[in-house]
Formats: C-alpha cells, structure tokens, sequence
C-alpha cells in the first residue's frame, strides 16, 4: 500500500511539471544567436542617446547588412536580434509614427528590411528588440503613447517577414516633457501574439523567455527553466532572483545569457582591441548553453556599417573551436544512465541533456569514471534542464555512470554524450 502510494504521488509530480510550447521548443534549438546595437550612438560615441540627436549624424556609408549575416552565420550563430529602436527612440525603419528615424538620415536604407532579407538568405532567425522608453517622441508619459508603440510594433511585426523573437526591456525613463510612461504591458504582449504567434517574447517577466538577472552572459550552475512568473515585471528588482529560477514555479520561462563581445553595447573605435577573444567566448557559451540557458551575443556594427575585422575574426575561431569539440560524440548509442566501452576512452566533456517535453526535474547528480576495478566522481551537480556541459581534466575510463541524487519526479535523461575536446586528444 504504501509503495502503491509513493509511485502515485511521484505520478501525479511528473504530470504537474511545467513544458515548454512549441514556440519555446524552436527557441530553445537555437542556442546562440547574435544581438546587433545599432543607430546614432553608433557614431556620438554614447551607450544611451538623448533623444536629441540630430538623424543626420547616422551615416553608415559602407552598409551591408548581408555582410552582418555571413559575419554571425561564419560564428555559429541561429539568429539575430536588431535594435530596431533604442531608448533614444531613433527608428531603424522608416516609421510613420516618428520623426526621428532612418528617413530623415543621410543612410535612408530600411535597416530592418535589409536585415531580414539578409537573414533569410544566409538561412537565420530573424528578431527585433523595441524599447519602450523614447526620449524623443512627444507623446512619451501620456496615455497616446501607448497607442504609438503598439502601432510601432504594428509596423514592425507585420512588415518584415516572420519573427522569432521580440527582445523588450523594462527601461523606462523621462521623455523629451520630463514624463514618466506607464507602459500597456499585456496590450504589447497581445500585439505580439496576434501579429507574430511564433514568436517568443522577453522580458525580465517572459512571458516566454526571461532576463538572466546580469549583462555579463552567464547562467548559474543552478538553472531552471521554471519561474513563477506572476512575482515579475519588467523592471523588477527582483532580477537577482532569475538566474537560477524557482524549481517549484508554475510557469516554464527559460533564462537568456545577454552579453557584449566589447565593453560597451555600442562600436566604438576606441575598443578596437578589446573584442573578447576566442577562449573568452568559448568560456561564456559553457556558462550559459552549457548551464541549460542560451548565449545572445552582441556584436554591434562599426560606423561604416559593417561587422569590425576583429569580431569577425574572434566569433570565427570561437565557433571553429566549438564545432571540433562537439563533432564527435565516444559514446556508443545505447541509452541508459550507464555508458560502456570495450577500451578505455579518453575524454574531458560530457553533455547531458533531460527530455524537457516533459519538463525539468532533475535537482541533483554525480557523473562516476570507472577505469578495471577503481572508479572516482569527476562531476557533482544540481539542475541539467535542455542541455547541461560538464568539463573536467582530460579522464580515461571503460564505463561512466550517471547518478541521479534528487528529482521532482521521475528523471528523463536523453542518451548521455561524451566528447573530446581539442586539447584532450
């Protein structure tokens, strides 16, 4: 009777798990995708604009947006996400809503439009980040403004082909009148959803996918993918919460690693020589994909219009390096939670991965070597969720065991894959 009611009651666990949607499914596949700041503090040299730049200072003479496609593409990278419009309320797309965008520049090109074809011919997602603060628009802290972000979103969501991901952030400043704007939060997220169904949209909040909780692009080693999402808003000061998520929230909103390839968000000539380099990249993509998250990595345009020469060439051999690590999968393909070899292998990378269809469950594991007659523990950890990348000193072993310590239900674990990296062979 009472195992009877402990296998009822861990059933009745696994049935109440959070999943994820389908649109979260897509997302999740992508793993790293590119984020591109781009417009007037391009060439003023700011991270934040007034507002009161004058459109004639964005002058990108050399623009080629299919160049930024290949450059990403060249990096490994899924997808792309373009600062349509930034907190200094300058339009990337020549908005009949505003006075302050591309149409009123010397460039005049429809950079969203440019973009998304780009996107679509080197085979990306395609994105868009809008900030709701405008320090330009005069309707900025009254109830019409509302009305022109949602038609803002109108134009942008019905004009630019499908859109996978809609970036929103909770600044919300002073506008050219020294007001506040109270933000229509569920009447932008309704605009999404009716305009562009598959596309997940972030926030601090989610719905669909949430805030790290820091800019510096790592997860923590503890990473749901579950929040209970209501005890959000964009904004919150709450945000140190979300790295590691809530294992007994209601709502499944997996957290996206944000991070700059230079100091700033913004090109700089200045920061020419201080591009993160290839290992650091390599160490960010194991902090946040390798810890269940994904990686969004900004690469922003110089004033030319074009994807600077060092980025390119870091993103490169970043991606050269990720790709010959995860080519080869030692693992013969029998499944389980115990891996078998007839001679020893050697290896430094393991990847575990659960079945999220059926949510995130597992709370704690150890990964066990063993080698004739002597094993040891090369890895103890809590959460796995969609992809979990344990990396350790070059290991030789005949069999390696996953133990599973604490779970919220029964775990589902994908065949384990075990790799070695470049320096390990």
């Amino acid at each position: 009777m009472l195992l009877a009611s402990l296998l009822l009651a861990a059933t009745l666990v696994t049935q109440t798990r959070p999943v994820p949607s389908a649109r979260q499914l897509a997302w999740h596949k992508l793993e790293t995708c590119a984020f591109v700041h781009f417009g007037p503090n391009t060439f003023s040299g700011n991270e934040w604009g007034t507002g009161k730049e004058n459109p004639n200072s964005f002058n990108p003479t050399e623009l080629d947006c299919r160049q930024w496609a290949r450059s990403f593409k060249a990096g490994g990278f899924k997808g792309v996400i373009l600062t349509a419009k930034h907190h200094d309320g300058f339009c990337l797309w020549p908005s009949k809503l505003s006075t302050h965008t591309v149409a009123n520049s010397p460039c005049k090109h429809d950079i969203l439009k440019d973009l998304s074809q780009a996107c679509k011919a080197e085979g990306l997602k395609f994105g868009v980040y809008l900030s709701p603060w405008d320090r330009n628009h005069p309707a900025y802290g009254t109830d019409a403004y509302n009305d022109t972000f949602v038609g803002m979103l109108e134009e942008v969501l019905t004009n630019y082909g499908p859109i996978f991901e809609v970036w929103f952030d909770g600044a919300n400043g002073e506008g050219p009148n020294g007001k506040r704007q109270v933000y229509d939060w569920d009447r932008y997220i309704s605009t999404v959803r009716r305009l562009q169904p598959n596309a997940v949209i972030f926030s601090d909040a989610g719905p669909d996918v949430r805030w790290v909780g820091n800019e510096d692009g790592i997860a923590p080693k503890t990473c749901w993918a579950t929040i209970q999402r209501d005890r959000y808003h964009a904004g919150t000061p709450l945000y140190k919460e979300l790295g590691e998520g809530d294992p007994n929230g209601a709502n499944w909103v997996p957290a996206e690693c944000d991070v700059s390839i230079r100091p700033g968000w913004f090109w700089r000539s200045a920061e020419n020589d201080k591009v993160k380099t290839p290992v650091q990249l390599e160490e960010l993509f194991y902090k946040s994909v390798g810890h269940g998250a994904a990686m969004l990595l900004n690469v922003p345009p110089d004033s030319r219009g074009l994807i600077h020469e060092n980025d390119l060439a870091s993103m490169v051999a970043f991606h050269k390096t990720i790709k010959e690590t995860f080519k080869s999968n030692l693992a013969p393909r029998n499944g389980g939670l115990v891996v078998k070899f007839k001679q020893p292998v050697k290896f430094d990378r393991i990847e575990l991965a659960e079945d999220i269809t059926q949510g995130q469950r597992v709370s704690k594991f150890a990964v066990i070597a063993k080698l004739e007659d002597k094993e040891m523990e090369i890895a103890s950890e809590t959460t796995i969720g969609r992809r979990r990348i344990l990396r350790f000193k070059p290991t030789l072993a005949t069999e390696i065991e996953v133990r599973i310590i604490g779970s919220l239900g029964a775990a589902r674990l994908r065949p384990i894959k075990i790799f070695a990296s470049p320096d390990c062979r």
